[in-house]
């Protein structure tokens, strides 16, 4: 397990991500998830609503891409790691409390992703694109 940068892990709140999995043959996918968010230095997760191509990807081969960019300042982040799911348990029912208290009617929580930080890599344009940060 790496630390997440500092700045990284200011830089994450807010932002729509896109979460890369394979399932065990091999077979992309990719979806957004406006839920991402720092749990501690070492963690980040996700809240799953709706992606059972994520779920199954994820049950079959739990290593994981989460991409976050901001268009306006041609800046972003990808971290790669170690996804666990959870369907139950104190992290499951905070982030159920958090979904109930946003803005938007939400349908049920179906479980959370936590993932292990592995490696953290700068992905803004520029000359250090795609150097690995962390």
């Amino acid at each position: 397990m790496v630390s997440i940068p500092k700045h990284v892990q200011d830089f994450l709140p807010g932002k729509l991500a896109w979460v890369a999995t394979a399932s065990s043959q091999g077979e992309p996918n990719v979806t957004p998830k406006g839920s991402v968010r720092i749990l501690d230095q070492f963690h980040v997760l996700f809240a799953d609503l709706y992606s059972e191509k994520t779920r199954r990807n994820l049950l079959q081969n739990n290593k994981v891409a989460v991409t976050v960019v901001d268009p306006a300042s041609a800046t972003g982040y990808q971290i790669k790691g170690t996804a666990e799911v959870i369907g139950s348990g104190p992290l499951f029912e905070e982030q159920e409390i958090l979904l109930k208290a946003s803005p938007r009617e939400m349908p049920p929580l179906k479980y959370v992703v936590k993932i292990a930080v592995e490696a953290v890599f700068d992905q803004s344009v520029g000359p250090f694109a795609g150097r690995q940060i962390a």
